[in-house]
């Protein structure tokens, strides 16, 4: 857009930082003459192109026929034309790669190649079911994976990890949790994958810790384009005991989650007691305002606070100010709010380094040094020092297993219970596998 203000009341400009580097790299070079040797770039060390520049990489899937998240990507891309519109971070400039794992491994593992081809110091704020086939280039060559969405387990067991929520662990025990005291029995509907492998005894997790049976296991096409045969199966497998409370059907789809519905809506007649349940990923604000009243009643579960939370403001206007007019951007969308406070991580960060050199193997230091990071009451506090990591045996490197319970009442998300419930001591008694 032309003529469009720019407002710096975020990030104070701090050019002295940058100009001590300078001086400093000049400082080298003429050492380097000085005694005639060969001073080559050692890969990882500096942030890019020259030593004012963080670059950095943020990979999803797009434009495939199952889960899509473009508004990561985007929203990495708009957070970096405001940091730099405001100075950079502490001074440096912050460039950011984009790459499209395409929900395949080797196209996953393609842009792992990539972020190591471009010496990134780190990849931030990204999406991939494939975390077996990109983690390993990224671990080989010492990159940090800082705030992925967490939708596989690798992400909480690589030392490389740095994630900013719970991921699905967090999210299916809590809403165990959370369906444990309102549904009789319980069925969930989710993906015949690898990732979709591990849904079950998460979710199951939560109910037992509540007293509540084990959910049936119902398994469906990721891409399917109709649910009409699974929505029934699923209605009728939590209707079979007249004498039980009102039952929950759970679809964990993703993308898919809303095809799934649209066949339950047309089913559900002959059932008006059943109740719906799901996670964010599965469902989120604008699901809820393309389908109507699908939804009502449904009970989800989150990592952060709801879309409309005044927490989410700073997000609202860095989308506002660059990235207006595009729709891959959804501010109530999970994966960019990751992203959004994945960045938020980075950010501190690099400024922790001070005049430092900013390169993947400091950024994992001083993460792994204790560096306490705020995002704006968004999530707890973060730290990935060893004494912060929760004694969870599947989930290693899972530093915060706080999650939030929302319903869905006139077609909005609201929350269900004030601020944050931690799940911890139950995924403690999780062994991570199904």
């Amino acid at each position: 857009m032309t003529g469009r203000r720019r407002t710096r009341t975020f990030l104070p400009v701090r050019s002295r930082p940058a100009a001590r580097r300078r001086v400093l790299a000049a400082g080298a070079l003429a050492a380097c003459a000085s005694i005639a040797v060969g001073c080559g770039v050692v890969p990882g060390v500096t942030g890019g192109s020259g030593d004012d520049t963080v670059t950095v990489m943020t990979w999803a899937p797009e434009k495939t026929k199952a889960t899509n998240k473009p508004g990561m990507p985007a929203m990495a891309l708009a957070y970096a034309r405001w940091i730099n519109a405001n100075g950079g971070i502490d001074g440096r400039k912050l460039k950011v790669l984009t790459c499209n794992d395409h929900n395949d491994t080797v196209a996953a593992a393609r842009c792992a190649r990539r972020a190591v081809d471009e010496n990134v110091v780190a990849v931030v704020g990204s999406y991939s079911q494939h975390g077996r086939s990109f983690l390993s280039p990224l671990e080989a060559a010492g990159i940090p994976y800082l705030g992925g969405y967490g939708v596989t387990d690798d992400e909480f067991t690589s030392p490389l990890s740095y994630p900013v929520n719970g991921g699905q662990p967090s999210l299916l025990a809590g809403l165990g949790q959370q369906l444990a005291k309102a549904c009789g029995p319980v069925t969930l509907v989710r993906p015949d994958t690898i990732a979709g492998d591990e849904l079950p005894v998460l979710l199951d997790s939560g109910l037992s810790a509540a007293g509540h049976p084990a959910a049936v296991d119902q398994r469906a096409a990721e891409d399917a384009t109709e649910y009409s045969g699974h929505a029934e199966q699923a209605l009728e497998r939590v209707t079979s005991d007249p004498l039980a409370e009102q039952g929950c059907v759970v679809p964990a789809l993703g993308d898919r989650t809303d095809t799934f519905m649209d066949s339950f809506r047309r089913t559900r007649q002959d059932y008006p007691k059943v109740r719906t349940a799901s996670v964010l990923g599965s469902v989120d604000q604008s699901v809820l305002d393309a389908t109507g009243t699908a939804y009502e009643g449904s009970y989800v579960t989150g990592w952060y606070p709801v879309a409309s939370d005044p927490r989410w403001k700073p997000m609202r206007e860095v989308i506002r100010e660059e990235a207006f007019g595009d729709n891959r951007i959804d501010a109530a969308d999970p994966g960019v709010q990751t992203t959004w406070i994945a960045y938020n991580v980075l950010k501190q960060a690099v400024e922790s380094l001070g005049d430092g050199e900013v390169s993947s193997r400091t950024l994992r230091r001083t993460l792994d040094d204790g560096l306490k990071v705020t995002t704006g009451d968004l999530t707890p506090t973060l730290s990935w020092s060893f004494q912060d990591l929760i004694a969870a045996t599947g989930f290693p490197r899972l530093v915060n297993s706080d999650v939030t319970f929302q319903v869905v009442r006139r077609g909005q998300l609201v929350t269900a219970r004030k601020g944050f419930v931690n799940v911890s001591k139950v995924l403690e008694n999780t062994d991570g596998t199904s």
